[in-house]
């Protein structure tokens, strides 16, 4: 057989060895996450300033100054309520983001909108969060600004997560 290009049964042509790829690899902000990742996992793994909690914070606070403005402003308020509503969560970086910890174990993280170039800064909330509804429920939440009721939102997802 010559080399023919496979298909699916769709009917849709499977990648082969002679075929290009479109897939141009990770983005340059996708590596430098993974790179940060791996800088933690070292730190981790010497035990040095994970069980420090305020190098910990300190680390935190540091990646939260460098944000822009606007992110920078919501970060700060969310650490905020989460030192008021969940102050048994631990802070610290998590693929260089702000984060916070219980046992060890992320809870929740604040990605910037400017990390990854999206249109909204988010919160997420690990598998570790016990915000089970039912069979389905969000894990994330966009972030576009902090109003009271949004406030609210997220200390009662807080409360929430860390019972």
């Amino acid at each position: 057989m010559k080399d023919e290009l496979k298909q699916d049964a769709k009917g849709s042509e499977l990648p082969g060895r002679n075929r290009k790829r479109s897939y141009s690899g990770f983005t340059r902000e996708e590596i430098e996450a993974m790179k940060e990742h791996t800088r933690e996992m070292k730190t981790d793994s010497t035990g040095s300033s994970r069980s420090n909690k305020a190098d910990n914070e300190k680390e935190v606070l540091s990646r939260i100054a460098e944000m822009p403005d606007h992110d920078r402003a919501i970060a700060e308020r969310i650490h905020e309520l989460i030192r008021i509503s969940a102050p048994s969560l631990s802070p610290r970086t998590w693929y260089g983001m702000p984060a916070y910890s219980l046992d060890n174990r992320i809870i929740c993280f604040f990605q910037s909108s400017h990390k990854f170039k999206s249109r909204y800064s988010t919160l997420g909330f690990s598998d570790r969060a016990m915000l089970d509804d039912g069979d389905i429920w969000p894990t994330s939440f966009a972030i576009k600004d902090l109003s009271r009721t949004v406030e609210e939102k997220v200390k009662a997802l807080l409360e929430k997560a860390v019972k």
